[in-house]
């Protein structure tokens, strides 16, 4: 362990994770095909914590900290930790679905964004801008970089296109533990932060709002939205820092 309290992971720890984090991939893949008009978000719930038990796994935010469901779902003007329940999806509805599993001890994270049916041009070019968002900040997510080279090439990506990154939610290391030492904000000037090297392993998972950046928790205290009620997107993956490049682990 660094002297910062970053967990530096070896070798063999991160052919583990490979494998949680392949699974939370095959996890949301199966959920692609599942995102239709009429399906509830507690359906998804029930099929991604089959699916994940069935490969030997548990969920890794059942339970945690009191949530009481499997996966997370942001609906719309949510932008995350929705609690899955009987709300059916809608012609034209976005939904970021946030897939978490321990296999072997060891924490996968990931998240996706997925239309339902056909959606508004203003919805997909939001979905777009967060997913390259992300592939930016994975492409600076390099041994010898600073942490917020990777927020700064996020945020420089979103602000392009007049989309706000959400400001209040963090990326963060993962490992045995769901949360780990370094918080990532998605936002800031590049240099600052502690210096990436081989063997950091962090979720790199941009959120952002097509409205203002403003947030409103819902009474069941986890449920995030927009305080002004406009469209949210989010896509993460759960990325190792190694010598030769940036290793997505939520691949499949």
């Amino acid at each position: 362990m660094a002297r910062s309290g970053i967990q530096i992971k070896k070798a063999d720890d991160l052919a583990k994770m490979r494998e949680s984090g392949r699974l939370v991939a095959n996890v949301l893949d199966m959920l692609a095909g599942e995102v239709e008009v009429g399906v509830t978000t507690g359906q998804l719930d029930d099929l991604a914590e089959a699916f994940i038990r069935d490969h030997g796994a548990t969920p890794s935010f059942k339970g945690y900290r009191g949530f009481p469901r499997s996966i997370c779902t942001a609906v719309n003007d949510e932008v995350v930790h929705g609690i899955p329940g009987n709300r059916p999806l809608f012609e034209g509805d976005i939904i970021a679905v946030d897939v978490g599993a321990i296999l072997d001890g060891w924490h996968g994270d990931a998240t996706r964004t997925f239309a339902v049916g056909e959606i508004d041009a203003e919805s997909q070019r939001l979905m777009d801008v967060c997913a390259e968002s992300l592939e930016l900040g994975i492409a600076a997510a390099r041994a010898g970089n600073r942490l917020t080279d990777i927020s700064a090439a996020i945020e420089a990506r979103v602000d392009a296109d007049g989309f706000q990154v959400v400001h209040d939610l963090f990326g963060h290391g993962v490992g045995r533990q769901l949360h780990e030492a370094p918080m990532l904000p998605h936002y800031g000037p590049a240099g600052s932060g502690p210096k990436l090297k081989p063997g950091m392993v962090i979720t790199i998972e941009p959120m952002i709002v097509a409205g203002s950046r403003e947030m409103l928790l819902l009474e069941d205290g986890w449920t995030i939205m927009s305080r002004d009620g406009s469209r949210s997107a989010q896509y993460e993956h759960t990325v190792a820092i190694t010598d030769n490049g940036p290793w997505i682990l939520t691949l499949p």
